[in-house]
Parts: structure tokens; C-alpha cells; sequence
């Protein structure tokens, strides 16, 4: 009896992966560590010969990465990496800010024992400032973390919306966590949230979780202001008119 391969369709890898789907996570992640610094140029053809995709699947990626906000279109330019901004930095803090501490009051008091174990873990993973691998594993279970705790609000607009803005903050909180290690201090911090979850104290949660907030963004603002960061990202100062 013979035997029936069946060939991956064109565009899709042996996994059933496209093209498109492969060349958005390996420029995404060049993006948002900063591989591809804020506010540099790029055109399909230097992306595709970086990455080894067709234009095709580079062109589909920039698409997506548009929707994103990751980058900009420039008529008979090519593509511009979105730059990074103290008012884009504040926006999308100031609003994480309102939402988890809301929606850590709403899921004060509604997380299961084993749930805990799992925030608990997400608590551990450590970072070395300066190395992205380790930097994406830690930002992987601290995003983990918050959108459990968003999910446990029983409000799945507001977890959605959470989501979305951890995606946005992502690159943000790169640049932030290479100014220095402040694993001991976030862990600290969940406990604390994680205490008074199990408490049911929803005004200790809000005030909490708000706080976290507050922190990432001093530590992105600070690594922002820094010499170097400024010096090698293009990053630029502008604050609220």
C-alpha cells in the first residue's frame, strides 16, 4: 500500500503556519525589543531580506502590524517603526491605571485556590535587564498575571480592553526593564495584590493594583530620560500640550 504524503499548501510551513502569521511574530518581536528602534525607516525589501520571507508575507505582516500600532505607512517611503513618546507613555499608563485597579476590585474576593497557585508562579519568573529572551518570559507571566485577575472581575470588556493595552505596553515596558532589575520588588508587589485578593478586600486590591501601575510607568519614564536609551532609540520627549 503506498503511502499519502500530503505537502503543506503554498504559504504555510509543515505546521500549518503562514508565511504572513511567521514574518508578523519575528517583526513584531523585533519591534517591541527594540531590535528595530522607535522611529527608524524600513521598506519590505529590507525587512524580507532581515528576516528571509517574500514580500508577500512581509507586506500581509506590516498590515497587521499597522493595526497594531507598531508601524506607519509613508506614502513612497516605505514603513516607519512607531516612535515612543512620554504622552504615549503616560496615555496608555494613565488608563491601565483606571482599569486594573477596577478591575482588581471587581475580582477581590472571586479567584479560586488553584488560580492563586498560578498568579503565585507568575509571581517568581525573574529577568536579567538587558537580555530580551528573559525579558519576554517575565513580561509572558506578569502579563499572565494581570489578565487573570482582569478575567476574575466577571467584566469581559474590561479584560479585553486590558488585554489590548498590556499588548500596546509591551515595548514600552522593555525599555523600562533594561534600566535595571526590579524582579524582588514586583514580586513583592503581587503578593500583596494576591493577599488582599484572597481577602476579599477590594478597596486594598484597587489601591494596590493601582499602585503597580504607577511603578511600571516611573520605571519607563525613568529609563526613557536616561542617557542611553535616548541616544540610541530615537525616542521622542513629548509631553501633554
Amino acid at each position: 500500500m503506498s503511502t499519502i504524503v500530503t505537502l503543506p499548501t503554498l504559504g504555510q510551513d509543515e505546521n500549518g503556519e503562514s508565511l504572513g502569521d511567521r514574518a508578523y511574530q519575528a517583526i513584531r518581536r523585533a519591534i517591541i525589543t527594540c531590535a528595530l528602534p522607535p522611529g527608524s525607516e524600513v521598506s519590505e525589501t529590507q525587512l524580507a531580506t532581515r528576516f528571509g520571507f517574500g514580500k508577500a508575507p512581509v507586506r500581509a505582516a506590516l498590515s497587521r502590524l499597522a493595526q497594531d500600532r507598531l508601524v506607519r505607512a509613508q506614502a513612497r517611503r516605505g514603513w516607519k517603526i512607531a516612535p515612543v513618546t512620554l504622552r504615549d507613555v503616560r496615555d496608555i499608563f494613565d488608563l491601565r491605571q483606571l482599569l486594573e485597579s477596577e478591575a482588581a476590585r471587581l475580582a477581590a474576593g472571586q479567584v479560586a485556590a488553584d488560580e492563586l497557585t498560578r498568579l503565585d508562579a507568575a509571581c517568581q519568573a525573574r529577568y536579567v535587564p538587558g537580555d530580551p529572551n528573559s525579558a519576554d518570559s517575565f513580561l509572558a507571566s506578569n502579563r499572565e498575571f494581570h489578565l487573570l485577575i482582569a478575567r476574575r472581575s466577571g467584566n469581559a470588556r474590561l479584560a479585553s480592553m486590558l488585554e489590548q493595552l498590556m499588548m500596546e505596553s509591551e515595548r514600552l515596558l522593555h525599555i523600562g526593564l533594561a534600566l535595571r532589575d526590579r524582579t524582588d520588588e514586583i514580586s513583592h508587589e503581587h503578593h500583596c495584590l494576591i493577599d488582599a485578593l484572597v481577602a476579599g478586600d477590594s478597596v486594598e486590591a484597587a489601591r494596590i493594583a493601582a499602585e503597580q501601575v504607577a511603578d511600571s510607568f516611573r520605571m519607563v519614564r525613568d529609563a526613557i530620560l536616561s542617557s542611553d536609551p535616548i541616544d540610541t532609540l530615537s525616542i521622542r520627549l513629548e509631553t501633554r500640550s
